[in-house]
């Protein structure tokens, strides 16, 4: 018999971009985890429609709402959540912010209503996507995210000098405390 993982973090990536530093990011989370934690990617935001309250009913029938219930599946038995994103234009990309609103509803019973969330990433420039990071923070706050504020990692992707993420002792140290600050927050 398997054991469970006594947690699960669920990895929303923000970057469509198969080669994106956000998703070395991922990779090296599943990396870093503890023995008895296991990461679960969910990396399909762009297939996700966008969001329309006139389309968004208990019983969806087009295929193209799957990836909407496989989302909020997968955030309901998340112990926790981890996003993982971008800066494009100084915010969060639409495909984010799309999960994001799909997650808040229905109002008021969203997916995402209490969950410990943080927000990291990497993007060009020198602040490594911290604006779009707070704006994530923000819009998964109003959405009832419990939006773990010191969890605090934007990697200017110049810093990593072309390299993986993990080539990167102190980014990875930087990841290692942000999980450990989000594991903290887990109620397993």
């Amino acid at each position: 018999m398997i054991d469970a993982p006594a947690t699960t973090i669920l990895v929303l990536l923000g970057s469509l971009r198969t080669g994106s530093v956000n998703r070395q990011l991922a990779e090296l989370v599943a990396e870093s985890l503890p023995k008895d934690t296991e990461a679960r990617m969910f990396d399909r935001l762009g297939e996700l429609p966008f969001y329309n309250e006139d389309l968004d009913v208990d019983e969806p029938t087009a295929d193209s709402f799957a990836a909407v219930a496989q989302l909020r599946h997968a955030v309901h038995t998340a112990d926790v959540i981890l996003v993982i994103t971008p800066e494009y234009n100084g915010s969060i990309p639409g495909v984010l912010k799309n999960a994001v609103d799909w997650l808040s509803r229905p109002y008021g019973n969203g997916a995402v209503i209490g969950k410990p969330t943080a927000v990291i990433g990497a993007s060009q420039g020198e602040y490594g996507g911290s604006w779009a990071h707070d704006e994530a923070r923000k819009v998964l706050g109003i959405a009832g995210a419990s939006v773990i504020e010191t969890v605090r990692m934007s990697v200017p992707i110049a810093s990593l000098d072309g390299g993986h993420p993990r080539q990167h002792l102190a980014v990875s140290d930087q990841l290692r405390d942000a999980i450990a600050q989000l594991l903290g927050r887990a109620s397993s």
